[in-house]
């Protein structure tokens, strides 16, 4: 499993707003994070669409979180800015049009490593990813 440019930069920007706290301009967030302006705002798209952040209109508008940090685990996030989070194709999207699904002597394993994974990311938050001070 590759965690995409996307994904990384979806943390990243979630993590940012998390330590800013409040709203913060989309403009300010991509300067920051180093994440081009377009690319910004087609995550950030994605991040509202699944109600992870909200955007505010007028002069102290921008993006801000819509729960605290520690709410948010990195498998979640990552579950909807990557396509999968699966190790393959035999248990990604494609699972069900395997034709050796039903016998395959390594899906048991593939299946594993992807709970495992899975496991592993959601023991995280945002929270985890802020600079201790």
């Amino acid at each position: 499993m590759i965690i995409s440019t996307r994904g990384r930069y979806a943390l990243r920007i979630m993590t940012a707003l998390a330590r800013r706290g409040g709203s913060v301009p989309l403009r300010v967030l991509a300067e920051e994070e180093s994440v081009p302006y377009k690319y910004a705002e087609a995550i950030t798209a994605t991040l509202v669409k699944a109600g992870f952040v909200e955007s505010r209109r007028g002069k102290t508008g921008g993006y801000a979180l819509t729960r605290a940090p520690e709410e948010y685990t990195l498998a979640e996030v990552l579950k909807e800015t990557e396509s999968t989070l699966a190790a393959t194709d035999c248990t990604g999207r494609k699972e069900a049009d395997c034709p050796h699904a039903a016998t395959c002597p390594t899906l048991p394993v593939w299946r594993a490593l992807d709970e495992t994974v899975f496991s592993f990311l959601s023991r995280y938050t945002l929270l985890d990813l802020m600079p201790k001070v």
